[in-house]
């Protein structure tokens, strides 16, 4: 059988997602499922994110700190440690200064 998956999962999210001996917690699809789930909030999040940079909330690190929180509710539907991982993602796409750590559940 082949793979024909055409999107390539950086290894910071593959981290986030094994054990101390580096083996995926979760099945390749499910991993697979999840890294586009996680890297699309990440892509939307940009617009919101600008927007409250330039009108309410100056500050980049606070901005990111309330996505973050908004994302560790329960019914974001992301876990701990895929919550850092998009907010460390949308830093980058911003080009802001990333969190200090992605944080795990």
């Amino acid at each position: 059988m082949s793979d024909d998956y055409q999107i390539d999962i950086p290894p910071s999210f593959f981290a986030i997602n094994t054990d101390a001996r580096h083996r995926l917690r979760e099945p390749i699809t499910v991993l697979r499922e999840r890294y586009e789930i996680c890297e699309d909030l990440a892509n939307h999040l940009v617009g919101y994110a600008q927007i409250q940079h330039h009108t309410e909330v100056p500050d980049e690190a606070d901005i990111l700190r309330r996505i973050r929180a908004g994302l560790d509710a329960p019914e974001s539907g992301v876990s701990g440690a895929e919550a850092g991982w998009i907010v460390h993602r949308l830093a980058e796409l911003l080009g802001w200064r990333p969190p200090p750590a992605y944080g795990a559940d």
